[in-house]
């Protein structure tokens, strides 16, 4: 009898938890993908059968002809934006009904995943976002891209002092040295050569702070949003003490030494520091850029306003923006070689306005030269086209909203506080109704006589509203620097261990090469010096 109860208290459980929640879509009248307990539509995932980019653009594939559909991160419930007109709305419009990230980390159990720009909510969000844009202006960014640009050349360097006329390099670990060098100057202040020192400590706790790959990282990274409270009780971090202590570390020196040494940095820490100290500054809005068209939301010109900021909140805000610049950034410039690479006339065709361009600035690229750049931008373009930063991203219901229906098969969706949203970017990047082939690596999508006919918010590599990712400019100019540099003195070409087409790793958060992204430089013989 007892075996009896404790059956049926179990069986009770299992499907309150694991196999109730699983009907949310469907009794608020929404198609939903089929869902199974506990696992939602996250099973392949678990099993390393699928990449989670390849989740988003299969979910956004799911319901065909519909504005939105339902789908289940493990149980928690997931609102797919399908239609770009729904998601203006929604995600710029009526942005003050979505202000807000998920929940991931709690700040007292987690302070640095809790407590930067991403994480941040309500009125402390825009608080540090007003704060951040100064980081990000054309002067700053002029300042940055000289770091860059060194960066850049002694990256470069280190491979033309090879022996031989090819060198067989793994472009993500040679990426993520220039990322890692590129913010360790621009926003901890610290000069690095990570291709001259391969184990420096700076570069090595990097990568350890970006894995999010493993069967344990995945649980622990998707859990932080299913179930903050449970990770909460349970103390579970996202960053270890090791990898907290070392930034830490790094920034309360940084920060010591500047205030006894009366020492001024072109750099993010000493963006937030002369907020600290009530220095205001008139942040400009964004220049104009391809992202725009209506595609992001210019912020509105505002002050700097004082914060009551601790040495713990700026580093929560330099650990963020390195680990977008980290791992984000260095996939970009994976692809961006990958498809360089299998695509030989593009190269070309990108070597010739390079040449160009060096030959017209007397051998030096400058910061208005790479500005003035056409074709590079193109090229960009459309490697965040098809490979952007991240798949997608979501947004929170921060006060009662409903979603009044267009067509015959559609209610009313009535949102309430805490339901969560997403915006399957990749889906709009590679959907056929708004690029023909969009599998094809074409620049010429985005040349002035094409652009044009891109869709509102069919293009929107680093998200859209004022939510939209802070460092658009910074990484897109990371990125050229570092192409302008490659293509100048190399070919890129394929190897015997080039893997093609690229296989994507299918246990990983951000997308990556299975078998990792081989690829030579061949050394040019007829060099533009």
């Amino acid at each position: 009898m007892i075996w009896l109860i404790l059956v049926t208290i179990l069986a009770y459980l299992f499907w309150y938890l694991c196999v109730r929640p699983m009907n949310h879509f469907a009794k608020m009248g929404v198609k939903q993908h089929r869902p199974l307990p506990f696992f939602g539509n996250h099973l392949k995932m678990i099993f390393r059968q699928q990449s989670f980019l390849e989740f988003i653009e299969d979910a956004y594939n799911y319901f065909p002809g519909s504005r939105y559909g339902g789908v289940y991160q493990f149980t928690a419930p997931i609102l797919f934006i399908k239609d770009r007109d729904l998601a203006r709305q929604l995600f710029v419009k009526d942005f003050d009904h979505f202000t807000d990230h998920r929940n991931f980390f709690s700040v007292e159990g987690d302070p640095l995943a809790a407590g930067n720009l991403f994480s941040l909510k309500g009125q402390k969000w825009k608080d540090m976002r007003a704060t951040l844009s100064g980081s990000f202006t054309g002067s700053k960014m002029k300042n940055m891209f000289l770091y860059m640009n060194e960066t850049a050349e002694n990256f470069v360097s280190h491979f033309n002092d090879k022996k031989g006329d090819l060198v067989e390099i793994e472009f993500k670990d040679a990426f993520t040295r220039y990322a890692n060098d590129v913010i360790a100057t621009t926003a901890f202040g610290i000069t690095m050569n990570s291709m001259a020192d391969p184990e420096n400590e700076f570069y090595l706790m990097g990568r350890k702070t970006t894995d999010v790959s493993g069967f344990v990282n995945i649980l622990k990274f998707f859990g932080g949003f299913v179930t903050p409270k449970l990770f909460k009780i349970l103390k579970i971090r996202l960053f270890s003490d090791d990898i907290m202590n070392f930034f830490k570390i790094i920034v309360n020196q940084s920060i010591k030494f500047r205030e006894e040494k009366n020492i001024v940095m072109h750099d993010m820490i000493n963006q937030l520091l002369e907020a600290r100290n009530g220095l205001k500054q008139v942040v400009k809005p964004q220049e104009k850029t391809i992202l725009d068209k209506g595609l992001l939301l210019k912020e509105p010109p505002h002050i700097g306003k004082f914060m009551n900021l601790t040495n713990d909140d700026i580093t929560a805000q330099a650990m963020v923006i390195f680990f977008a610049g980290f791992d984000t950034s260095s996939n970009v410039m994976c692809f961006g070689a990958y498809e360089l690479a299998i695509n030989k006339h593009v190269q070309d065709k990108l070597r010739k306005e390079i040449r160009e361009t060096h030959k017209s600035n007397n051998g030096k690229l400058t910061y208005e030269s790479l500005l003035e750049m056409k074709y590079i931008d193109m090229v960009v373009s459309e490697i965040l086209r098809k490979w952007p930063p991240t798949g997608g991203t979501d947004r929170v219901v921060t006060q009662p909203y409903t979603i009044e229906p267009l067509t015959p098969d559609e209610s009313p969706v009535h949102l309430k506080v805490g339901d969560v949203l997403f915006f399957p970017i990749i889906g709009y990047h590679r959907d056929p109704a708004y690029y023909s082939d969009p599998l094809k690596f074409d620049p010429e999508r985005f040349s002035d006589e094409n652009k044009e006919s891109i869709p509102s918010y069919a293009y929107v590599p680093f998200g859209v509203g004022p939510r939209s990712c802070i460092s658009t400019r910074f990484s897109i100019m990371e990125v050229k620097v570092i192409l302008y540099h490659l293509i100048l003195n190399f070919e890129i070409v394929p190897t015997k261990a080039s893997k093609i087409p690229v296989k994507l790793v299918p246990y990983s958060i951000m997308p990556s090469s299975k078998g990792g992204f081989w690829f030579g430089l061949k050394k040019l013989s007829n060099k533009v010096k």
